[in-house]
């Protein structure tokens, strides 16, 4: 297998169809030889230490943050906020203002979820997720205030990321496969497409020819309208959706997934080593739209295994970059600490797959999740590991530093998006996902400060 130059993890990426300079892992890599984080520090692209606030989040200094939405809060059309914030994208709206679009993750049972908004467009009355669409308005200097949200999808279930597409709308993934064996009224593990224009709730379509299986992250190349796909299962694959027409996913096309050209059914969750390049191959998935997902949500993903498709652990977040798509297995690696992945397409059915980066441990990077990027090149990283939950950065040159930590309890941090011109970083605390859970409120936050001090 032919070896890469891997000094450069995200030269260049995609966000809302602007191509950006990002950083690279050659300072990460380095530090991994030694096993320690790498400083985090004004002089090292950071902004400092942490300071508690007395509320939310410990920021640092010259910091300020506002709640922008919080579970249970009524919003504009008059219904609660629902639990469980998770996914979330940034689109510019033609005011002049921002609209983001969040997933609600609720996994309540049927008969405890409450169906969020109108029952005539939603999928299936017996669901509590789908989304929210708010309006920001943001002053000069980044501060963010809410002008109006409400429900924009509704009856999904387990909303729990997506990503957004060129064309100005968010891909909305359903994280289960559960159907009426299980209470609900329809089958579920879809995908869902919410345009940033709405003003009220869309009818909740899903896209089924992209697939029933147990859904993360998807992420749009611009230029060809392909959809990459992550699916979040301990065993896993990675999907491509070549779609009959780009930017009408309701047209349908053909869902594939990768594998390793000469070795079928490639393990590569352990015994990797960064900077290995495979050459990949894609497999048809026959039947995208299985009913034996129902029982066994891994349905699809044995299709293209029984065709030879490589095996991930755990695929979560994507986005495109360097003429192709990263994406990482959150504990992928010999120390199950993650991994970051980079699919680069050399023909319209072959490619070139690479291990960027592993991480040693969680001293180095613990469990990454959602990853996004800032209009200046710098990356935001919502690590789902143990302990206290953090927002970190990561620099052009490799150095993580500490950008937010929830100072009210453990639950992860998800749906890090920067406003189009990059002043408001906005970002969500998950909060309980069920019912009867401790008590913690899914809470959106806006943060604004100099970002231009640091990396971000």
């Amino acid at each position: 297998m032919p070896s890469i130059d891997r000094r450069h993890f995200l030269r260049s990426a995609v966000v809302g169809g602007g191509i950006l300079t990002v950083p690279s892992l050659a300072g990460l890599l380095s530090a991994c030889t030694n096993g320690a984080r790498p400083p985090a520090g004004p002089d090292h692209g950071g902004y400092g230490l942490l300071t508690d606030t007395g509320r939310e989040l410990a920021l640092p200094a010259d910091f300020t943050f506002a709640v922008i939405g919080a579970e249970g809060a009524l919003r504009s059309d008059g219904s609660a906020t629902p639990k469980a914030h998770d996914g979330m994208c940034a689109l510019p709206l033609a005011n002049g203002h921002v609209r983001l679009i969040r997933n609600h993750e609720d996994r309540d049972d049927p008969g405890v979820a409450a169906l969020q908004g109108d029952p005539g467009l939603a999928y299936d009355t017996a669901g509590g997720g789908g989304t929210t669409s708010l309006e920001v308005r943001l002053a000069p200097d980044g501060a963010a205030e809410l002008v109006r949200d409400f429900q924009s999808l509704g009856g999904t279930i387990v909303n729990c990321a997506g990503g957004p597409t060129p064309w100005g709308t968010w891909l909305s993934c359903e994280e289960t496969t559960g159907g009426t064996t299980q209470g609900w009224s329809r089958r579920h593990g879809y995908v869902f497409e919410v345009p940033a224009v709405a003003e009220r709730q869309v009818a909740a379509v899903p896209l089924t020819a992209m697939g029933r299986f147990v859904h993360e992250a998807v992420a749009v190349e611009p230029a060809s309208g392909i959809v990459y796909e992550t699916e979040d299962r301990g065993t896993a694959g990675f999907y491509r959706f070549l779609p009959d027409r780009p930017s009408d996913l309701q047209a349908g096309g053909r869902l594939q997934m990768l594998a390793v050209a000469g070795e079928p059914n490639l393990n590569l969750a352990r015994g990797q080593r960064a900077g290995t390049a495979y050459n990949a191959t894609w497999v048809d998935i026959d039947d995208p739209d299985p009913a034996a997902a129902e029982s066994n949500d891994l349905a699809v993903f044995e299709q293209g295994q029984a065709k030879g498709g490589a095996v991930f652990p755990r695929l979560e977040g994507c986005f495109t970059g360097d003429g192709g798509v990263y994406f990482h297995a959150t504990n992928g690696g010999d120390a199950s600490a993650g991994q970051v992945w980079h699919y680069r397409p050399t023909t319209s059915a072959t490619g070139v797959l690479v291990l960027v980066f592993e991480s040693p441990g969680p001293d180095v990077l613990d469990g990454p999740d959602n990853i996004t990027v800032s209009p200046r090149g710098g990356i935001v990283i919502c690590e789902d590991g143990g302990g206290e939950q953090y927002v970190r950065g990561l620099t052009r040159d490799g150095m993580l530093f500490d950008v937010a930590r929830n100072a009210m309890n453990d639950r992860e941090f998800a749906g890090a998006c920067f406003s189009p011109n990059g002043r408001t970083l906005f970002v969500n605390i998950q909060g309980d996902t069920r019912a009867g859970g401790p008590g913690h409120r899914g809470m959106t936050f806006a943060i604004w400060g100099p970002w231009e001090r640091g990396a971000l």
